[in-house]
């Protein structure tokens, strides 16, 4: 597949490409080179996109445990000297 640059430095990625990668108009996309010359396009994905991917190994904390652990970690502390 190639594609020809236009005078003001676009081009079009080919119909093919764009289905592979999932792109649609108004999608951003990044362009990294290598050391070796070559360049690879991936698409930008919003960081919404990785909401899942991890899975927690505990359970949720409730908020009365999480005052909890904050009033035991100020505790535990040593004080502050004011200057």
């Amino acid at each position: 597949m190639d594609s020809a640059i236009t005078s003001k430095g676009q081009a079009t990625i080919p119909k093919a490409i764009r289905d592979h990668l999932c792109l649609k108009p108004g999608d951003r996309i990044k362009f990294f080179v290598h050391p070796d010359g070559t360049v690879v396009l991936l698409p930008r994905l919003p960081v919404s996109t990785l909401r899942g991917i991890v899975k927690s190994r505990r359970s949720p904390v409730t908020l009365d445990e999480m005052t909890e652990a904050a009033a035991a970690g100020a505790a535990a502390a040593s004080p502050r000297r004011r200057r």
